[in-house]
């Protein structure tokens, strides 16, 4: 069978792997879940890709969110001292076990990503004190969620190698003019950047967009130095409730304060009241913070 890269087709290099992958589907008598997101990676470069990334080594470890049939746990396996591969679906969560049964580092967790915290899945203090690294080819509807679990988590990754939608990893990057709560967000834990494009054509089932793959470099401690982080960000989500009003209005709106009293705190700021909220940096919503949080607590 031979593949093509157009729109609706599959990419050249996915042969071997779409095969493996329709092979197992059939073996389990198994369907992929729409309502999971499941879309399994077939094209090898893309997971050569995911692997150079990670810059793996022998003592790394790993958790992999949503395994899928494990295509990419076992490449993982081969270079990391141990992989936890999280799984929801019950059904995969039992196959993975009996065909990743030869590969001794990798554990697999049949549980919620969203509802286990990453503490609890590092089992051994050692891990959790020398850090991990998330790798993950993310069902698009629970890539916000995650980002931020194991961005706000108590225990927090070095790195985070994550597939997500195209347009999502975009935003997440996004320079001060483009940016939007979750650029914010992100970029607040994190640097990230853009490792490369991934066409639809190498997933099975094909998905309607595409993708890319994102690596998040955490910093040792948040970007802005904030005491109360969801006040901080009740602020930031403010800013953006209505992110094409200029920010006097939107703040005015979403805090339920006074023209005035906004007014103010952006000239305090020296943030121009004409701005809006994509067009602040992350030093500029510090600023904001400051004099916003000062006036509130005095």
């Amino acid at each position: 069978m031979r593949q093509k890269t157009a729109r609706g087709k599959y990419h050249p290099a996915a042969g071997s792997l779409l095969n493996q992958s329709q092979g197992l589907l059939r073996r389990f008598n198994l369907q992929p879940r729409k309502r999971l997101g499941q879309h399994f990676l077939i094209d090898e470069a893309v997971l050569k890709t995911i692997i150079e990334a990670a810059e793996l080594t022998p003592t790394d470890v790993i958790i992999e969110i949503g395994p899928g049939l494990g295509i990419l746990t076992r490449q993982l396996s081969q270079q990391a001292g141990q992989v936890i591969a999280i799984e929801l679906d019950s059904q995969l969560a039992a196959i993975l076990k009996r065909t990743l049964a030869p590969f001794s580092n990798v554990v697999i967790v049949n549980k919620d990503v969203l509802k286990t915290e990453p503490a609890t899945l590092l089992k051994e203090q050692a891990a959790a004190n020398s850090g991990y690294k998330v790798v993950a080819n993310l069902p698009y509807y629970i890539t916000s969620p995650v980002l931020r679990h194991f961005l706000e988590a108590q225990v927090k990754p070095q790195i985070m190698v994550v597939m997500v939608q195209e347009e999502v990893a975009e935003t997440i990057v996004a320079a001060p003019g483009q940016m939007r709560l979750l650029s914010v967000s992100v970029q607040f834990y994190g640097k990230p950047r853009i490792i490369s494009q991934v066409p639809a054509g190498c997933f099975y089932p094909m998905p309607e967009v595409d993708s890319a793959l994102l690596r998040i470099d955490l910093y040792p401690q948040p970007a802005l130095a904030v005491a109360d982080r969801d006040g901080f960000f009740n602020l930031v989500r403010a800013g953006f409730s209505a992110s094409r009003k200029q920010i006097a209005n939107s703040l005015a709106q979403g805090l339920g304060l006074e023209k005035a009293d906004v007014l103010s705190l952006l000239e305090q700021a020296d943030i121009a009241q004409q701005r809006r909220a994509q067009t602040l940096t992350l030093d500029e919503w510090g600023r904001l913070w400051q004099v916003f949080s000062r006036g509130r607590d005095g």
